[in-house]
């Protein structure tokens, strides 16, 4: 816990030195990558969306790299293709960008549904299968996505399937006036990413997941996360409610969570605090709540404020 504690630290410095103002965003964001999963950073343009998706990339020393999706990207511009080698007289495979530690997909929304679906398999099961042949993702893997929610024109919203595959969606935000007069100061000049430097390795990363999956959960806390996850099937408002693979999203990011905040254990406040940003996007609103402009986020956060906790004996 003592080395997780120095190495998370050292990365949370690194990126909050490039964004201003969002120590719970930057939070979230490690612990999405300490959990061992994907992040969908979703806001209107121009508040540090592809920033932090690049400030946390370069803060750690290993593979990246970039894919700004649009309306004429091609699936195998993303896992590779086979090409014909004339010298040795066969088919070779070229990797494409997905082969990488993290992978910053710059609005995902923009490419097409034949491109967006090229993500899945890499996402849920680290490999590509291009051709009949299964080629594997080295870990540390993950995606981080950015989309604007705003810009509706020439884009193609993320299917269900898709967007459950994604650990944990974040806002940005704006920036209060004090965190933006410092950006002015920052970033008047020159860019701040162009002084980041890595302070952690992919090794690093590896060795600091693997503390993370042998965090306890007590057997109350694992009941609490199911008990939130089935409320959200069962809630009037909602046509879709969480999956199964939800609940594992949530114990996993509570636990890297739990590490951040020091701690060896998972509380209940832990998936309290997680529940929005890794529940909401994942859950549809019937036609009637979509009238009354009710947001997932909303109804997640009355489920969380009605539940009962589990008790500490337990």
């Amino acid at each position: 816990m003592a080395g997780l504690a120095e190495v998370a630290g050292a990365v949370r410095e690194a990126v909050e030195s490039v964004i201003e103002g969002k120590p719970r965003v930057v939070r979230l964001a490690l612990a999405v990558l300490l959990a061992e999963g994907h992040l969908l950073i979703e806001d209107v343009p121009g508040v540090g969306k592809t920033m932090l998706a690049k400030a946390l990339a370069r803060s750690i020393d290993c593979s990246v790299r970039r894919v700004q999706f649009t309306p004429d990207l091609l699936p195998s511009d993303i896992t590779g293709v086979s090409a014909y080698n004339q010298e040795l007289r066969e088919f070779e495979f070229k990797p494409g960008p997905v082969f990488a530690n993290l992978v910053v997909g710059d609005e995902i929304n923009r490419a097409s549904p034949k491109t967006q679906s090229a993500l899945l398999e890499c996402m849920e099961e680290r490999q590509v299968t291009v051709d009949g042949v299964t080629y594997p993702l080295d870990g540390p893997f993950m995606v981080i996505a950015t989309q604007n929610p705003v810009e509706m024109e020439g884009t193609y919203p993320l299917p269900e399937a898709q967007r459950d595959r994604f650990t944990a969606r974040i806002s940005m935000g704006y920036p209060d006036p004090a965190a933006e007069l410092e950006m002015l100061d920052a970033h008047g000049s020159s860019s701040p990413l162009d002084d980041l430097r890595p302070v952690a390795h992919a090794g690093d990363v590896r060795d600091l997941a693997q503390v993370v999956r042998e965090q306890h959960v007590a057997p109350a806390v694992r009941q609490y996360a199911i008990e939130l996850v089935t409320a959200t099937r069962k809630h009037p408002e909602l046509r879709l409610g969480a999956s199964p693979r939800a609940t594992l999203h949530l114990v996993r990011a509570a636990r890297a969570w739990a590490a951040l905040g020091g701690r060896d254990y998972v509380r209940p406040d832990d998936l309290k605090e997680l529940a929005v940003p890794v529940l909401a996007h994942r859950l549809l609103p019937t036609a009637e709540a979509q009238v009354e402009r009710r947001r997932p986020e909303q109804v997640v956060t009355e489920l969380v404020n009605r539940l009962p906790l589990p008790s500490p004996r337990k």
